[in-house]
């Protein structure tokens, strides 16, 4: 066998001194800041990186689950991940889960009792975070409605004139914006909007709707004239639901309470005086049988001459 080729001191010199140095890494690429010029002209661009992690507590009810996918579907940018448990330490668990997923945000679902459903939605792994409490469910595929958008399409976000009367409705108006809004050239979402979608304040609740934008196509060549776009009509897609606002916290699932709902009452307290209600009609009952009771003795019937006539 040969020997290997042994390279000399000059020539390990020579080459380091034509080796070209590595550009520096940025977030954005690679960066050459050799120039002050190319300093300069280069303008650093935004890139909206938004990845939101669903996930849900275990024992939760197929409704919410089927509402958690309809959202899943809604959101081209989102990661879905297992059940979590929810006990007092789930925020540290979230917190590790969205670093792991590399996300920035957080919606989770907890069940409680197989009835009361709340919506946990947070920025990580700072803060804020907001606890819903979500009524009025109503999935697609229990609505069947006529509307049809394509899926990954990026939607548009409208909000009511509402959400900027208070500090807190803002608050939650740029949550919604961050987290629902489709980031822009996404790998997953389509480069056009079919599909709006609402949220509005109505009794210090939060409503949410999804709608599809119809328009009138002029026969084969599908193309819009331009007199048909104020024809343009919504038709409702789903899902449905209303988000009660308890608690808006400054750090990610606890920390300091920021605001909290005056008129908030716990789903716990609407059952027990339901209950308090259904008894309270069982004991007039009783009282009115103890009242006819004392009545009847208390004014007994005279004795009828007649009665014994036709025993005989």
């Amino acid at each position: 066998m040969g020997k290997k080729r042994k390279h000399t001191e000059t020539e390990a010199a020579a080459i380091e001194e034509t080796a070209i140095e590595r550009p520096k890494r940025t977030l954005l690429g690679f960066k050459d800041g050799s120039t002050e010029e190319n300093k300069e002209t280069s303008v650093v661009t935004f890139r909206n990186k938004e990845k939101v992690l669903v996930t849900c507590s275990r024992r939760i009810n197929y409704r919410y689950r089927h509402l958690m996918l309809n959202l899943v579907s809604l959101l081209p940018h989102c990661k879905k991940d297992n059940k979590v448990e929810s006990k007092d330490s789930k925020g540290a668990t979230l917190n590790e889960l969205v670093e792991l997923k590399s996300c920035s945000s957080c919606l989770f679902f907890e069940c409680r009792k197989g009835k009361d459903l709340y919506l946990w939605m947070a920025k990580c792994p700072n803060g804020p975070s907001v606890k819903f409490l979500v009524n009025a469910v109503h999935t697609m595929e229990e609505l069947k409605l006529t509307g049809n958008h394509l899926k990954g399409s990026r939607p548009i976000l409208t909000f009511s004139s509402n959400f900027d009367k208070q500090p807190h409705w803002k608050l939650l108006k740029e949550m919604f914006i961050q987290i629902f809004g489709t980031p822009k050239d996404h790998r997953k979402s389509k480069p056009f909007y079919d599909h709006v979608i609402v949220f509005s304040i109505l009794d210090d609740h939060v409503w949410f709707r999804n709608y599809q934008i119809s328009c009138p196509h002029n026969g084969a060549t599908q193309k819009i004239d331009r007199g048909d776009l104020e024809k343009m009509t919504l038709v409702e897609v789903g899902p449905r639901f209303c988000l009660n606002p308890i608690k808006i916290f400054g750090g990610s699932f606890g920390g300091p309470t920021l605001y909290e709902n005056p008129f908030y009452v716990a789903p716990n307290q609407i059952r027990s005086l339901e209950k308090k209600q259904k008894a309270g009609k069982y004991a007039k009952k009783v009282k009115a049988k103890a009242r006819r009771k004392i009545h009847q003795l208390s004014n007994p019937m005279e004795v009828d001459e007649f009665a014994d006539m036709w025993k005989e």
